[in-house]
Order: C-alpha cells, then sequence, then structure tokens
C-alpha cells in the first residue's frame, strides 16, 4: 500500500473509530441525563431532535417507500423501541462499564440464533469465545462479592436479546430487503417514538416530555444534544459514508472496538470500580467477544453458498453493503 493509499485508508477509518468511541460514551451520557422517572420522557426529547433531520433529508427516498416497506420497517419500530426501553432502563440501574459491556454479547447471541435457525453448527472457536464471554459476565457482575445480579444487568441482557432479534428480523423480512437505508431508519425510529409517546400517557410511567425538560439544567440539555447529535445522526451519516469509502467488514470491525471504549469510559470518566474479579470479567467479554466474531466471520464466509434462502444480511457482521440503520447507533441511534 502507498502512502498515500495509507493516508486515505487512515483518513476513512478515523470517523467510523470515532463513532465506536461516541458509542462507547453513550452508556455514560446517558446516566448523565436519565433517572428511572425520565427514561421515557428522555428518548422522547433525544428523537424529536433527530427525526425531523432525517426526514428533511430523505424526504424524496420517503415517498418512495412502498405500503409493505412502510408496515415492515413499521414492525421493526416495535423491536426498536423495545431495545431502546430496556437499555435506557438498564444503563439507569446499573454501570455505564457493564451497560456497554453487557450489550456487547449481542456479537455472540447473533451467530447463535442464526445457527438455529440456519440448522448450522458453529464451530468449536465459536463455542469456546461465547463461554469465554459468558464467563467474563458472571466476573463483572459479580466483581464485589457473588451474589444476584443487579436488575440494570438483567436487563441490559435483555436488550442484548433484543436487538440480536431486531437483526434477524432486519436480515429476514422480505418486504423491507432493498428498501433505501435512511428511510428504512427514518420509519423504525418514528414508531419507535410513537410508542415511547404512547407510554408516557400511561400512569405510573414517570415524567412526560415537558415536565422533563422543564426541569433540565444546562448540563442535561447537554447530555440529551450529545445523545442526539453525536450517538445518533454523527454515527448514522459516517456509517452512510464509510461504507462507499471501504469495506463493510472493516467498517464492522472498527464499530466492533465499542465494548473496550465503553470501558475505558465507565472505568476512567464515570468512576467505575468493578474490583479484580470485574476486571477480569471485563478481559474476558472484550476477548470472547472479538474471539467469537472473528470465528463468526470465518465460519460465515466458509459456509457461503450461493442458496435462494440465504439472509441479505449477515448478522454477525454489523454493518451489512448498504447501511441499514438496524446497528442499535441507530437505536445507536440503537445506543441508550
Amino acid at each position: 500500500m502507498t502512502a498515500t493509499a495509507a493516508r486515505r485508508a487512515w483518513l476513512t477509518d478515523l470517523p467510523v473509530l470515532l463513532v465506536a468511541v461516541v458509542w462507547g460514551s453513550s452508556y455514560l451520557a446517558a446516566k448523565g441525563v436519565t433517572t428511572s422517572q425520565t427514561v421515557l420522557a428522555v428518548l422522547v426529547l433525544r428523537f424529536a431532535v433527530v427525526l425531523p433531520v432525517l426526514v428533511v433529508t430523505g424526504r424524496r427516498r420517503l415517498r418512495a417507500l412502498s405500503g409493505a416497506q412502510i408496515r415492515g420497517a413499521g414492525g421493526l419500530g416495535l423491536i426498536l423501541a423495545a431495545i431502546f426501553v430496556l437499555e435506557t432502563y438498564g444503563v439507569v440501574h446499573t454501570s455505564a462499564t457493564n451497560a456497554g459491556l453487557i450489550i456487547s454479547l449481542t456479537m455472540i447471541f447473533t451467530p447463535i440464533a442464526e445457527s438455529r435457525m440456519r440448522g448450522t453448527r458453529l464451530s468449536r472457536s465459536f463455542v469456546a469465545a461465547a463461554g469465554l464471554s459468558v464467563l467474563g459476565v458472571v466476573l463483572l457482575t459479580q466483581g464485589a462479592g457473588f451474589s444476584e445480579p443487579s436488575v440494570g444487568d438483567l436487563l441490559m441482557l435483555g436488550a442484548a436479546v433484543a436487538r440480536t432479534v431486531h437483526v434477524l428480523a432486519m436480515s429476514r423480512m422480505r418486504s423491507v430487503q432493498g428498501a433505501d437505508a435512511m428511510s428504512l431508519t427514518t420509519v423504525q425510529l418514528g414508531g419507535s417514538v410513537m410508542v415511547f409517546a404512547l407510554l408516557c400517557t400511561v400512569p405510573g410511567t414517570g415524567s412526560t416530555p415537558w415536565a422533563a425538560a422543564a426541569g433540565f439544567g444546562a448540563a442535561d440539555w447537554a447530555w440529551l444534544l450529545y445523545l442526539s447529535v453525536f450517538c445518533t445522526l454523527f454515527a448514522f451519516f459516517v456509517q452512510m459514508w464509510a461504507v462507499r469509502r471501504t469495506s463493510p467488514s472493516r467498517v464492522s470491525l472498527l464499530l466492533g472496538t465499542e465494548p473496550v471504549w465503553a470501558a475505558v469510559v465507565g472505568i476512567a470518566l464515570a468512576g467505575d470500580r468493578p474490583g479484580w474479579l470485574g476486571l477480569v470479567g471485563v478481559l474476558l467479554i472484550l476477548a470472547g467477544t472479538a474471539w467469537g466474531r472473528t470465528a463468526a466471520d470465518a465460519t460465515d464466509t466458509e459456509g457461503t453458498t450461493d442458496t435462494a434462502d440465504a439472509p441479505a444480511l449477515r448478522p454477525s457482521v454489523v454493518q451489512p453493503a448498504e447501511p441499514d440503520g438496524t446497528h442499535p447507533g441507530l437505536e445507536s441511534a440503537g445506543r441508550p
């Protein structure tokens, strides 16, 4: 590779790596602005900033969606709403470090679920990596001594399962395959916001968006805008830009460093102290998810066929050939 080509590759990689860093920090940002009484209100306010930008930017392509595509995206939006609710409530009730690492188990859960659906066997390497990750979660959640996992840890585990369901549904729902990425994401987020707004009207679900906004200080608004502008809009448009300039696998690899940044931010900035057992758990989760990702990709490559019913999206790879917004950044937006 020439010096010019290497420099061009680095200039493409850097924004994608920044997305991974931003996503890793999103758990701390969510803790900074959200309480157990404002989860739904914060979600409504966050996407009140995001949705108009997506609608205005992609209005022409939105009109081109068929009725079947809109209905399919709306269904995916319900799953997306569940992910956001589980993640955000989970973040409130656990540490930023735990949240960012437990949610990374999606990279393990997805190939397992995919193998069950396809009727194929996972490689021994992947099974070992999955076992390593599970052991890491046990140590992480029990770092201060063995006891029941916190409610937040369990909610994050549920969010990881929901993310897996979302990715698999996205890959197998024929009505949305071939749909424009931005339009599909916009409809999904619009459906999610409708769910959040409806839940806000149910007694006992916490503050309304207006009451929460009235109580925000400057720091709260800063955290909210960070989640909206950087963790959602910046992340989405960088993916749209990068996937046209480099390979989807390279984008996926860089985004896969998110758990590392979640651990760094949680320990260095949030002051999380997982203890020695917890630190061992952190290392095991990072090693297990990285190893599992590599093993799953290798198995997927070896087992690739030209069968007509093969899914359009490889769940073991976060970013497909065309960005589809399924990565919780677009939740993420998929991030809390």
